[in-house]
């Protein structure tokens, strides 16, 4: 399996490299590549679970190509902090008041977490539907989404987190919503929302006291897990949202 990486700008994704195991060589990106054995793309991959994403993809499939995403692909480290964001230090903190809630961590956490997912889908729209008709091993193609429990309403029993829960709660929408839009005009796509559970990343460690026992997941077992979802995913899971265990959440 090859991995090419994607330069992921404002939602725009432009090819800049190609690397196989063996060696690395950058193309530009008008570049027609032939896409062989199939394609899954990553969006968010330069580290944590996006990061281990990519390694299991490429360690399972022996063919087809992983698309692996990110801001700098010559610079990529910190990414995932904003990608999959929680807290960024002297930016945004998660609210444990509604007195704490800003504006600009509102629109910041919109902008990362629901505009960003979108906007790929909709530029890969056109690849997504040739996915659907290619012959692979799959004739349809899956997008799935990471998003998060926090991100449910009928699950909100807590609060707080102002800027995060509601941000999660637009990419679910907005996911739902294309997954309408793709059922009605016939294209093989099926849309899915995965709930990571709570895993031991960088992200997570200022918040990994109140996690019960048992309950706090190294990248390598709640990517494997999301992995087996997404594989057993089929149409009449088009525009639900899962849980690592394969347990749907309310929306």
């Amino acid at each position: 399996m090859k991995l090419s990486l994607l330069n992921n700008r404002g939602g725009m994704a432009a090819l800049v490299a190609l690397r196989s195991r063996r060696r690395v060589r950058f193309i530009s990106s008008a570049t027609t590549m032939k896409w062989e054995g199939g394609v899954s793309m990553v969006q968010g991959a330069s580290r944590g679970i996006g990061l281990e994403f990519v390694k299991q993809l490429l360690e399972k499939n022996e063919k087809g190509h992983v698309v692996a995403t990110c801001r700098n692909p010559n610079g990529a480290t910190g990414l995932l902090d904003l990608k999959s964001i929680l807290s960024i230090p002297n930016v945004i903190q998660p609210e444990t008041t509604l007195n704490k809630v800003e504006k600009s961590s509102l629109i910041l956490a919109y902008e990362i977490n629901a505009v960003g997912p979108i906007l790929v889908m909709k530029h890969m729209w056109p690849l997504l539907k040739a996915g659907g008709r290619s012959g692979t091993e799959r004739d349809v193609a899956v997008v799935a989404n990471l998003s998060a429990r926090v991100g449910s309403i009928g699950d909100n029993r807590l609060g707080g987190w102002h800027s995060y829960r509601s941000s999660k709660a637009a990419l679910n929408q907005l996911t739902k919503t294309a997954s309408v839009e793709f059922a009605r005009k016939k294209d093989r796509i099926i849309c899915i929302l995965l709930h990571p559970g709570t895993v031991d990343t960088d992200l997570s460690r200022p918040f990994q006291n109140n996690v019960p026992e048992g309950k706090l997941f190294t990248k390598e077992f709640s990517v494997e897990k999301l992995l087996n979802i997404i594989n057993n995913t089929s149409s009449h899971d088009n525009g639900k949202f899962f849980a690592w265990d394969g347990q749907e959440i309310p929306w």
